[in-house]
């Protein structure tokens, strides 16, 4: 297969995945401050109303708002999950939890690092091939990026919440690409969702590629070494 100029890849579920689930974090973290609730309850609740917000991209906004609309953003999903399960009346203040899971998903407790992407980004950074990822994250992927040592890798991060389109929506595709001055044609995207990830950049034109993690287990296959190993 012809060396790409540009691989793009997205985050959370491609590079890194969320030890056990969401719902274990916001369990633990909720049973800190007295409150109980099953954590696959609230890995359903979750998920429900994630999918029931709208895009995590604020198209028109000052840079210097990303941030509070980021944190609101958020604030509404997690509140709306509680609220999902009964037992947001049971928080004395909710507005202080949610401060403490914000800035939990920016430790390193509630991340893992996939086994393969090391070994597969050291390959291609060999090979020549620019690195950029592309996700519907917010701000705060930079210092995820930190933790794992994996910044150095990329040349570009684009993601939806200061882009202002977040994926399937061509435009985030097409604006990556224009960091890089580069066709779609001569890029890969890999990513783990078929419909953001896969669609999307298919979409635009550009060479994708569908992971299926397993994300209940920190050792993976190594689907990216496999992928890594086409050029």
């Amino acid at each position: 297969m012809q060396q790409p100029k540009v691989i793009f890849l997205d985050a959370v579920g491609t590079l890194f995945g969320v030890k056990g689930s969401v719902g274990e974090v916001y369990s633990y973290l909720a049973s800190t401050v007295g409150v109980k609730c099953s954590s696959d309850l609230l890995e359903t609740a979750f998920y429900k109303r994630f999918k029931l917000s709208p895009p995590l991209a604020f198209p028109g906004i000052d840079i210097m708002e990303i941030s509070e609309l980021e944190y609101q953003w958020w604030y509404q999903v997690a509140y709306d999950t509680f609220t999902e399960v009964d037992v947001i009346d049971q928080f004395a203040d909710f507005d202080s939890f949610f401060q403490q899971i914000y800035d939990y998903f920016v430790t390193p407790h509630p991340w893992f690092l996939y086994t393969d992407v090391f070994p597969a980004l050291k390959y291609w950074q060999q090979k020549g091939i620019e690195l950029a990822i592309i996700s519907n994250f917010d701000t705060r992927i930079y210092e995820v990026l930190d933790l794992f040592c994996l910044s150095e890798f990329f040349t570009t991060i684009t993601i939806s919440s200061t882009t202002g389109t977040a994926k399937p929506h061509p435009n985030i595709f097409l604006k990556a690409l224009e960091k890089h001055q580069c066709e779609p044609q001569e890029a890969w995207h890999i990513g783990d969702s078929k419909k953001e990830d896969y669609d999307g950049a298919k979409a635009v034109g550009m060479q994708a590629f569908l992971l299926e993690r397993n994300d209940d287990k920190i050792e993976s296959e190594s689907i990216i070494n496999s992928m890594a190993m086409l050029i």
